[in-house]
């Protein structure tokens, strides 16, 4: 199951592709990652998703990836006393901390905390937007408003605010018991929604105490505003571009998209572009051709995946969508100017012996047309600071750990394999290029570049880089 692209996949599941079957015809389409979202998911749904996950990735003895995507607080306005109302242009309407039903002069919004934290001059929107409010008089039970977007406001309509930093708990009740209930099911990585400051991730990794990766969603203005504090204390980010959409102006989105890929490059951190890259293929069997266009310069960035929702998890086409996905991929990265655009994106390596070594390692393996860059990797750095480098050769990471090659499977080019841990330095180098060879990375009279921690198995100790030539004594079985 080598992939022919350096760009991985993301699927989202859902009514689309619930079973066993549906999810592994998304797998041989090309899914690297499943995206549980828990906005929709029971925890019995979660723990049959994981386990046909791992059936299958038995079954083709390839690592695979599961995101589990918590819901994060859910903003929403109370009832009205007829279901909604009409709210006219520069109309004053209140939002306060009464119970009683809602009007066309008022509702009550069941969220103390925002009332403590509006200010005049802040934004409310309304149903994604639909509907935009500017308070004009802020106190912690009562908000008065100004109607600068006319529309329809109705029960339990969500509310978004681009301008507040509110002091909500980074996880809800709901949030919790979801977060165990992934992590007693051995899933691999945790999405973090309504991520505003870098406190609401080190909370979050508090409680997961190592057992689970973390992926910091990107959409809020608060989180851009911190995105440098944010990415020191998360092992991932997504660019949510669904609502940074909502709560900040439209054309400003495809700027934070670039800007967000490269900080996560920088950071050598994986990161996702997600939000309807191919929407229209919920409905139809083929997409727009500015969505193509849309995957593609997510691609050219150097964006380590793209991610599939709605298509994949509750469209018609779902296998379809992530077929479509993987064609984009491999296309783009054959293109001429596809790895001069990633160079020139290139960042400059930290002062440390791991990004030393595998800066080398790069320059090295391209220098001399190496076949592929063997990793070996206990905890996944060493995968990661190459990954980082985006290389022209292929990149194989090597662990003795199923856990760190699940979690590799979502970063740029890295093809995982789970092996025994060698017990020296030679016995290391005959076992890599015998998997380079198994693995289609090499053939005998070619040449690979190793890279390690010795001692072998001391995790983020990357300080040894090593040529090998693959022989003819390399075909065996490992």
């Amino acid at each position: 199951m080598r992939r022919l692209r350096r760009t991985k996949i993301v699927a989202t599941l859902g009514p689309a592709s619930s079973d066993q079957a549906s999810i592994e015809r998304l797998f041989v389409a090309g899914a690297d990652v499943f995206r549980i979202n828990m906005s929709h998911t029971p925890h019995e749904a979660l723990r049959a998703y994981t386990a046909a996950i791992r059936a299958i990735e038995q079954r083709h003895g390839r690592p695979i990836g599961i995101l589990v995507d918590l819901q994060g607080p859910k903003l929403r306005l109370d009832r009205f006393k007829d279901g909604g109302a009409e709210l006219a242009a520069g109309a004053s309407f209140v939002l306060d901390s009464d119970p009683k039903p809602g009007d066309q002069t008022r509702v009550h919004l069941p969220h103390p905390e925002i009332l403590a934290a509006l200010e005049p001059g802040h934004r409310l929107l309304i149903d994604d937007g639909k509907v935009q409010l500017v308070v004009t008089e802020a106190t912690r039970q009562r908000t008065v408003t100004r109607v600068e977007v006319a529309g329809r406001v109705s029960d339990r309509k969500g509310v978004s605010l681009p301008d507040t930093t509110v002091a909500l708990a980074a996880l809800t009740p709901k949030d919790r018991s979801d977060l165990e209930a992934a992590l007693d099911a051995g899933i691999d990585w945790i999405g973090l929604s309504f991520i505003q400051r870098p406190e609401d991730v080190s909370e979050v990794k508090k409680l997961t105490r190592g057992r689970a990766a973390l992926l910091a969603k990107i959409e809020k203005p608060q989180a851009v505003k911190r995105l440098g504090e944010i990415l020191e204390q998360c092992d991932a980010l997504m660019v949510a571009r669904g609502d940074l959409g909502v709560e900040m102006p439209l054309e400003q989105v495809p700027g934070l998209q670039k800007q967000i890929i490269r900080d996560a490059r920088r950071s050598g951190k994986p990161v996702v572009v997600a939000t309807q890259m191919l929407e229209s293929m919920i409905a139809a069997p083929v997409p727009t051709r500015a969505e193509v266009s849309d995957v593609a310069t997510a691609i050219y960035e150097g964006a380590d995946a793209v991610m599939l929702s709605a298509e994949s998890a509750a469209g018609q086409y779902p296998v379809e969508a992530v077929e479509t996905m993987n064609r984009i991929a491999e296309e783009v990265e054959r293109a001429r100017d596809y790895l001069a655009e990633i160079k020139s994106q290139h960042p400059k390596p930290e002062a440390t012996g791991a990004d030393a070594i595998s800066a080398a390692a790069r320059q090295i393996a391209e220098t001399l047309d190496l076949a592929a860059i063997l990793c070996l990797t206990s905890s996944g750095a060493t995968g990661l600071r190459v990954a980082r480098e985006r290389p022209r050769p292929p990149i194989v990471a090597l662990s003795p750990n199923l856990a760190t090659a699940r979690r590799l499977a979502l970063a740029w080019g890295v093809h995982c394999v789970v092996t025994e841990e060698a017990s020296d330095l030679d016995a290391m180098v005959a076992r890599a290029c015998r998997i380079a060879f198994r693995e289609g990375f090499a053939k005998p009279g070619q040449r690979v570049i190793i890279v390690a921690g010795v001692p072998l198995g001391t995790p983020g100790a990357t300080n040894m880089v090593r040529i090998a030539f693959v022989g003819a004594d390399d075909v065996g079985a490992d």
